[in-house]
């Protein structure tokens, strides 16, 4: 019987194995996908956002507790166990040394994401090098691990870890991680939790995954219906406007369109419906996938002019281009006259001052709804472009209720050898909203912490057994 049992192949995952190898356990990791698509969402990653009291090699200033605490606090708007997020705060300070001892290389942040130089450390090569790095590091340790081994269900007896099952398959162990991410993958059950609108859709309908397919909330639910306690709303989730003709799933970041707060959004009726200028991208990139979720037909489109080009990083597929506003609104099978108004409306407001996009600057609206609070500059200038988004779902914040051992809690105990870490409990941190790299440092903290409890869990349970 090996000692600790880590189910997920991602980011936390593998930081739990690893943490628990290195306490001097047996590990087996389980990872649902074939090898080559192993890692989760964490693949698609690229940064860690994390707190630093002095410039660092790849990091500028100094980033504290309660800056990273009000960050977090402004995207959530409260909606965060505070104990827990500090926790993870705190220890997001201590997270690179330890990463890099297992293999991961850090570089300066690239053009077009310099407003995360101070916040965020950048992974060389991005969550594919990051995951490829653990997992050399976990095979070079002794960490067993298997791929296509999806677990369909966990055997749990008065709160405790018993085996988990894999069809027939059943796989005992002293402890057990659960760091199999989010539902994000399952189309039926984001369809079932968002239900239907007032139009008569289902908005799921038309919602892409910007990760993995294999995150389909299998083991989330059968530890709910076990009676594990759970925390969260399941409508919310990390969702962005991302291209609208990206693939269904494992899309990435390249899908994304980042020139949002360089125009304006309108939706299908040619209206705006929120202001494109509310903050820094990195605190409010992850609010327009909801926000576009809840528009007709869940499509929107980003719409800029001349001006804005070469201040954002250009998507992978060209926009719709032309010479004339008129032009445009036919090109995206808009009402002419709805988005015209829109336009001159919009136009009509802007009071320009200095334009800086690398500053909360005061160019702004007046007399408009949803005003534009930054950056707001007369679209005038042609050619004039247009990008369709979707929402973008990346990750879901339902989760297994947990403290900071990281133990799944029955009927508000906790579990004394089942513990969770990563999407899995993401939402104890995040009841709704994000900021550019909080999932990584979540994931990398629980998934340490998680590894090293279910070792100790571990010895605990061969000292009792050796008594007996």
């Amino acid at each position: 019987m090996v000692d600790v049992l880590v189910i997920g192949g991602g980011n936390a995952a593998l930081c739990a194995a690893l943490m628990a190898r290195e306490a001097g356990a047996s590990v087996l990791l389980l990872e649902a996908a074939p090898k080559v698509w192993r890692g989760g969402n964490s693949s698609h990653t690229r940064n860690l956002r994390a707190m630093h009291d002095g410039p660092q090699d790849v990091l500028l200033g100094t980033y504290s507790e309660e800056e990273y605490w009000d960050d977090l606090l402004k995207v959530t708007g409260g909606l965060t166990n505070e104990k827990l997020a500090r926790l993870v705060i705190r220890s997001s300070s201590s997270c690179r040394d330890w990463m890099m001892k297992h293999g991961v290389h850090f570089q300066a942040p690239l053009s077009g994401t310099l407003h995360l130089s101070r916040t965020n450390a950048f992974f060389m090569g991005g969550g594919k090098a990051l995951v490829n790095a653990y997992y050399r590091s976990a095979e070079k340790l002794g960490v067993q691990i298997r791929y296509e081994s999806p677990v369909d269900s966990i055997e749990v007896k008065d709160g405790q870890f018993v085996a988990a099952h894999i069809g027939k398959e059943r796989i005992q162990a002293k402890s057990c991680v659960l760091a199999a991410g989010g539902f994000e993958s399952n189309l039926e059950w984001l369809k079932e939790a968002w239900g239907k609108n007032a139009l008569g859709e289902y908005p799921a309908d038309n919602f892409l995954i910007r990760g993995t397919r294999f995150n389909m909330g299998v083991l989330l639910k059968n530890m709910i219906s076990a009676g594990a306690d759970s925390v969260g709303d399941p409508t919310q989730a990390h969702m962005v406007a991302i291209d609208a003709r990206a693939p269904l799933y494992d899309g990435g970041i390249c899908t994304r369109i980042d020139c949002v707060s360089l125009g304006i959004v309108v939706n299908k009726n040619g209206e705006r419906f929120y202001d494109e200028g509310e903050d820094f991208w990195p605190k409010r990139y992850a609010i327009w996938g909801r926000l576009v979720a809840q528009q007709p037909g869940q499509v929107a489109y980003s719409i800029i002019d001349s001006k804005a080009l070469g201040r954002f990083m250009p998507p992978v597929f060209a926009g719709e281009k032309a010479d004339t506003l008129e032009e445009l609104a036919d090109k995206l099978r808009v009402d002419r006259a709805t988005l015209l108004k829109t336009i001159q409306d919009f136009n009509a407001a802007c009071v320009e001052g200095t334009f800086d996009h690398t500053a909360l600057d005061d160019c702004h609206t007046e007399n408009l709804n949803p005003p534009k609070t930054h950056w707001a500059r007369r679209i005038d200038v042609g050619p004039f472009y247009a990008y369709a988004v979707k929402p973008g779902v990346t990750f879901t914040y339902l989760g297994l209720k947990t403290d900071q051992d990281a133990a799944v809690y029955f009927e508000g105990k906790p579990s004394k050898n089942l513990f969770v870490a990563g999407e899995m409990m993401a939402g104890n941190v995040l009841g709704k909203g994000y900021t550019a790299g909080i999932g990584m440092a979540i994931g990398t903290v629980f998934g340490r912490i998680a590894g090293v409890s279910a070792a100790k869990a571990a010895a605990k349970k061969e000292s009792i057994d050796a008594k007996a």
